[in-house]
C-alpha cells in the first residue's frame, strides 16, 4: 500500500467531471408518465383555453343592461327563457329583459354579457317562469373570457422544465396526450464489501449492515435516475470489473457506474486499478474532508464514480460529483437540489488551506433562518458515523482557500430537507 501521491482540488475535480457532461437523447412517453420527468421541447397550444366564454359561478346570464338600478328595494323583473349546462349550451340569444339559468363552466349564450350570480336574483311570486334582480351586474362581470388561460400560438412550458402534477393537466387541457422528455439516466450501483450483509439483516459479529446502498439509490432516484443495483459484491477483482463492464451485449445500457467502497490504496481496492486498466481513471484522491478517496472516470462512455466506503464519506462524494453529472444527464440542474439559508456560525470550524470541507451542522429551531439564525456545527471528521447526518439539519461548506470560519460569522447553510 501507498498514500495517493497528490490530491486534486474539488475545482479541479468538477472542471474535469463538467467537461465529460451532456444532456441524453430524448423520448416520447405517455402524458400519464411524464410527471417527474424534465421536458426536452417547448410546447406550445395551437387551440384557445378556454376555446369560447363562459360562466364562472353559478346564476344567470343577461345582458348587462337589464339590470341596472336593481337593489333589493327596486327590484328588476327578468323573464328566464331557459337553461345553459356545462357541455350543453342555450343556442338561442339573449335580449334585453331576459335571462337564461347557467352553471359555471357553461358556455356564454349569444346575446348575454355578464353572469347575476343567484344570491342576487329571487323567484318572482306572482309569475311563473320570471326571476326579480336585486342587484346589478357590470358588463364581463363572472365571464371568464375565450382563452383567458391560454392564447393559441403561446409557449405554455419551456424545455428543461421538471413536470409537476399542474403541469400535466395543462399539457392535457391542450390535447396533447404523449410528450417529449429527457431519456432517464440509468445508474448501477456496485457496492463492494466483505465485511458487508444485505440491507435488512442485522449485523453480526464483525460484519456490517450495507448503509450506502440503500442511500445512494435513494439519492439517485431523487435526482431523476433509474437504479440497476444487482446486489453486494465481494472485494474481487473479476467481480467488480463484471459489474462495472457487464451488463451483457442486448442488455440496458448504462449511463454511469457509481462504486461503494475500495476507492482508495488498500491491498482490497481494486476498482482504480481496473478503472484505470480499462478505461481512464482522471481524478483519484481529492483535497476535501470527508470523501478524499474519491475517484472519478470513464470505462467507455460509462462515468465512473468511486465512492469511499465510509457512508458520511459516499454521502458527501455523491453530493459533491456523482449527484450532479446525474442530475445532468437527464437534462436538470447540475446545482445541489438543497435549500439554501444564510445563519450565524455558534461555534468556530477549523479547517487548514487546501482542504475543503463539509461540516455537519444544526440549526437552532428557536431562531429564524435568513436573519442570524443560529448554526451549531456537530462535526467535520468521523466519516463512519452515517448518523451525524441524521441529527443535522445539513451542512457548511469550508473553502479550500480559508483556515476555517470563527463563531459568529454568516455563514451559508444547505438544507438536507
Amino acid at each position: 500500500m501507498q498514500g495517493f501521491a497528490r490530491r486534486h482540488t474539488v475545482a479541479a475535480a468538477l472542471a474535469w467531471l463538467d467537461a465529460q457532461l451532456r444532456t441524453l437523447d430524448a423520448e416520447e412517453v405517455a402524458l400519464r408518465a411524464a410527471a417527474g420527468r424534465v421536458l426536452a421541447a417547448s410546447i406550445a397550444s395551437d387551440i384557445d383555453i378556454p376555446g369560447f366564454d363562459r360562466a364562472t359561478m353559478d346564476g344567470y346570464a343577461v345582458v348587462a343592461d337589464s339590470t341596472e338600478g336593481a337593489t333589493s328595494y327596486n327590484r328588476v323583473p327578468l323573464t328566464v327563457i331557459g337553461d345553459a349546462l356545462p357541455g350543453s349550451p342555450f343556442c338561442r340569444t339573449v335580449g334585453r329583459g331576459e335571462a337564461v339559468r347557467i352553471m359555471t363552466g357553461a358556455p356564454m349564450p349569444g346575446g348575454s354579457d355578464s353572469v347575476l350570480p343567484a344570491e342576487s336574483v329571487e323567484a318572482d311570486p306572482d309569475v311563473r317562469g320570471r326571476v326579480l334582480a336585486v342587484a346589478e351586474v357590470s358588463p364581463l362581470k363572472n365571464v371568464g373570457r375565450r382563452g383567458e388561460d391560454i392564447v393559441a400560438g403561446t409557449t405554455v412550458l419551456d424545455s428543461g422544465r421538471v413536470l409537476r402534477p399542474q403541469d400535466i393537466g395543462v399539457i392535457s387541457s391542450i390535447g396533447i396526450d404523449r410528450v417529449h422528455v429527457v431519456r432517464q439516466p440509468r445508474v448501477r450501483l456496485v457496492i463492494t464489501g466483505n465485511e458487508l450483509l444485505p440491507s435488512g439483516s442485522r449485523p453480526r459479529g464483525y460484519q456490517i449492515t450495507d448503509a450506502n446502498g440503500p442511500m445512494l439509490a435513494a439519492l439517485a432516484e431523487r435526482d431523476g435516475a433509474i437504479v440497476d443495483f444487482p446486489g453486494l459484491i465481494r472485494d474481487d477483482a473479476e467481480a467488480i470489473l463484471d459489474a462495472l463492464i457487464g451488463p451483457p451485449e442486448g442488455g440496458p445500457h448504462v449511463d454511469a457506474v457509481v462504486v461503494s467502497g475500495g476507492s482508495s490504496v488498500g491491498i482490497e481496492d481494486h476498482a482504480p486499478m481496473l478503472v484505470a486498466t480499462n478505461g481512464e481513471l482522471a481524478v483519484h484522491g481529492i483535497a476535501m474532508r470527508p470523501s478524499s478517496p474519491t475517484g472519478l472516470g470513464r470505462i467507455g462512455d460509462r462515468l465512473i464514480f468511486l465512492l469511499p466506503g465510509n457512508p458520511v464519506s459516499a454521502l458527501c462524494a455523491y453530493d459533491f460529483f456523482a449527484g450532479r453529472a446525474i442530475r445532468a444527464l437527464g437534462g436538470r440542474s447540475k446545482e445541489w437540489p438543497y435549500r439554501q439559508v444564510r445563519g450565524t456560525l455558534a461555534r468556530k470550524i477549523s479547517s487548514p488551506i487546501g482542504r475543503l470541507d463539509y461540516a455537519r451542522v444544526r440549526v437552532d429551531p428557536s431562531t429564524a433562518l435568513g436573519a442570524g439564525g443560529r448554526v451549531e456545527p456537530l462535526a467535520v471528521a468521523g466519516a463512519s458515523v452515517l448518523s451525524s447526518t441524521t441529527r443535522a439539519d445539513g451542512f457548511v461548506i469550508v473553502g479550500d482557500d480559508s483556515e476555517g470560519l470563527p463563531a459568529g460569522a454568516d455563514v451559508d447553510v444547505w438544507l438536507y430537507a
